[in-house]
Order: structure tokens, then C-alpha cells, then sequence
């Protein structure tokens, strides 16, 4: 099924974005690789075992996203699928997070995909086909003490992404939302850089490789959205039918930051 598709992975340096363009390639994907960093690009490509592409991009800046969109269509026709990966966080109290940290990471993490997304999307339509994964996270449904900044962003991934389904649905695009808890990854470097987060919850961190996996599965059967794991989904939805009480009985639990 994924055969020689055209695949556009964003972040995809590292962690996740890394891991899932390995498990592309190996179904044979031809998987572009977008980050800011080419060397470190270069060394996930060589591990590749399909054709594949490196092309820096800096999902912040408009003009940047076009170019390397507008030059990806050029090259190979078209784009069959869009993985919004690039994303990152900062936990702090809102108090003392900084104004600009709060805009810098929406431009990241929402922005970021608004703009892939529109460059991609009159292809896609066109085309008619196509299919664009966002990944979001748990925090975009559950809010927790520290996250004010990164949560806002994940709930406005979410927001984009079921308002967006409906709007190209007829056009036979695929817009898909992957959801995750927290993952073993790099990502904890930056977010939680004196480890008293990871120190609390690494009995319910998962493998990046799960995760990875459920992505290229949520593209081959190309699902709506995924919760990972599967209890937390089953959390969350009791959180948003009973908020109050969910509040009362899992705000110890989930307030480890």
C-alpha cells in the first residue's frame, strides 16, 4: 500500500519523525526528510534502505515551506501523504513562562502545520487524493499543571485537524490526528531538562517504536485519529464526560511535572 508513495516527514531528525521514516522506507515509501538540521537528516537518511531525499526546512518561516513544498511537487509530481511531525515543548508555570515562549511555540507546533498543510493541500486537491497526518498529542484533550504553553498548541492541532476533515473529505483527502501520551524520546531534553517529569512517569512512558508503528498504521489504514496507549483514550473520554469528577480523582496522577 505504501509502495512508492511520496511521503513528506517533517521533523524528522529525530525521535519519532526519524523512526517512522525508517519503518516508511522499509514498506517501500519514498520518504523526504524535512528538519532544520541537515547533518543530523544525512544520518538517519543513511540508514534508509529505500530512495529517499534530505531537504532542510525550517517549518517557522513561510517563504522556507513553500520553496521546499513548491520544490518536492516539482520534483516528484505530487506529494501522496504529509506527516506533520515537527514539534516541540518547554514545561514551566504560566507564570513564569515568557510571553515569547508561548508565540515561538505555537509558531512551532500549530503554525508549523497550518503552513505545510496549505502548501500541500491544492496539490492534494487536484490530485484528488491524498492524505495529511498530524501529530498531536494527549495534551491536546487533557490539560496538566506546567503545560499551559505546549497544551494551548496540541489543542490547536486538534481544533485544525477535525475542522480541516470535513472541508476536504470530498476532495478524497485523508486528514488523520495521532495522539500520543508521552514517549521515550529526545524530546523530554528540552521539555524537561532537570528529568523530575521522566523521573515520575517512566513506568508509563512508551517506545518510540510503538508509536512510530501506530503512525505508519493510522497512513496505511488511513485512520481519522489515534490515542496512544489505549487506556489513556479510554481516560480521556471519561475525563471529557465527567471533567469535575475526573479532575478530583486524577489530578494527583496526572500533575507530575
Amino acid at each position: 500500500m505504501l509502495k512508492d508513495k511520496i511521503v513528506v516527514v517533517t521533523g524528522a531528525s529525530s525521535g519519532i519523525g526519524a523512526l517512522t521514516a525508517q519503518m516508511l522506507s522499509a514498506r517501500g515509501a519514498v520518504v523526504i526528510l524535512t528538519a532544520r538540521s541537515v547533518d543530523k537528516l544525512q544520518n538517519v537518511g543513511s540508514a534508509l534502505k529505500g530512495p529517499h531525499a534530505v531537504i532542510p526546512m525550517d517549518v517557522s518561516q513561510d517563504d522556507d515551506v513553500t520553496r521546499v513544498m513548491d520544490s518536492i511537487i516539482g520534483t516528484y509530481g505530487r506529494i501522496d501523504v504529509l506527516l506533520n511531525n515537527a514539534g516541540y515543548g518547554k514545561f514551566e508555570y504560566c507564570k513564569d513562562m515568557p510571553l515569547g515562549e508561548f508565540a515561538d511555540m505555537m509558531n512551532v507546533n500549530y503554525m508549523g502545520i497550518v503552513r505545510c498543510t496549505k502548501s500541500v493541500l491544492p496539490h492534494m486537491m487536484k490530485a484528488g487524493s491524498g492524505q495529511i497526518v498530524n501529530v498531536a498529542s494527549m495534551a491536546g484533550k487533557i490539560g496538566t499543571s506546567k503545560s499551559t504553553a505546549y497544551t494551548a498548541t496540541k489543542h490547536a492541532v486538534l481544533g485544525f485537524t477535525n475542522a480541516l476533515r470535513p472541508e476536504v473529505k470530498e476532495y478524497g483527502i485523508t486528514v488523520s490526528a495521532v495522539n500520543p501520551g508521552p514517549i521515550d524520546t529526545p524530546f523530554f531534553q528540552l521539555a524537561d531538562p532537570g528529568g523530575e517529569y521522566v523521573k515520575n512517569i517512566g513506568w508509563f512512558m512508551m517506545k518510540p517504536e510503538k508509536v512510530a508503528a501506530a503512525i505508519v498504521s493510522v497512513i496505511e489504514r488511513r485512520k481519522a485519529e489515534i490515542d496512544l496507549p489505549w487506556a489513556a483514550g479510554i481516560g480521556i473520554r471519561f475525563y471529557q464526560l465527567f471533567p469535575r469528577l475526573a479532575d478530583k480523582l486524577s489530578s494527583r496522577m496526572l500533575n507530575k511535572k
